[in-house]
């Protein structure tokens, strides 16, 4: 399904609605949430209006876990981390447990041997099912989303819950979940906007599936739903 809107405020409230709705009903009939954060810009709003004291109150973030649909492979406190940004502009400014919260990196290890960790932490907190109540995702002007670029090995994953790659176009490791766990997920959500992004948004919607160039499209949940939140600019 897409929602297309005539400005980011209004998407921005939508997603916030979306996630405060799922949380809520998750944690009612299970006890708990567990959501995977997107990195990038286009986040940066919702986190911000969700760190708000109405929108914070509306969550019990005691039982909320929190992981990440990918990740730079850098230290918790640079800026290119998806990690800080989602703790400076939200995570610092609720009552979450730090026990909840499974970054996306870990000192002393590579970036291979702690996406098998990741794996393992996500299985203690959703067993063998790997199953998100919500993940949040980004997509790129290239067509990709988390760490799934067009032409990388990952695309072809089948196995793995989460992988880690060195991806030479940006000179770094790379950790990322795999399709094959995203599609799990009850609930995705796809946040992208702006004119830069209009035309891979429209392939990856109503073009050939060509998921080599386009990898958004391996998005395709097995038993739960996927929601573009868009705007104008798709037209």
């Amino acid at each position: 399904m897409v929602q297309i809107f005539n400005t980011k405020e209004e998407i921005t409230n939508q997603a916030a609605q979306i996630l405060i709705a799922t949380a809520q009903k998750a944690i009612e009939e299970r006890g708990k949430f567990v959501l995977a954060l997107t990195g990038g810009s286009s986040p940066v709003a919702l986190y911000q209006l969700l760190a708000t004291p109405d929108y914070k109150s509306k969550i019990d973030w005691k039982k909320v876990f929190i992981f990440w649909g990918d990740e730079r492979w850098v230290p918790l406190d640079d800026d290119l981390s998806n990690a800080k940004m989602a703790y400076d502009t939200l995570l610092d400014k609720v009552n979450i447990p730090k026990s909840n919260v499974f970054p996306m990196y870990k000192e002393g290890i590579t970036a291979e041997d702690y996406a098998s960790e990741y794996e393992k932490a996500i299985k203690s907190i959703t067993a063998e099912e790997g199953q998100f109540d919500l993940i949040l995702l980004g997509m790129g002007d290239d067509g990709h989303t988390a760490s799934l670029f067009p032409g990388q090995a990952v695309l072809h994953e089948q196995h793995k819950w989460v992988a880690a790659y060195y991806l030479e176009a940006q000179n770094m490791f790379r950790i990322t979940l795999t399709a094959p766990l995203i599609n799990r997920a009850k609930q995705i959500v796809i946040i992208t906007f702006g004119e830069n992004k209009a035309h891979a948004l429209n392939q990856v919607l109503n073009g050939p599936y060509n998921p080599e160039k386009y990898p958004t499209q391996l998005i395709k949940p097995l038993n739960g739903e996927l929601l573009f939140l868009t705007d104008q600019n798709l037209n």
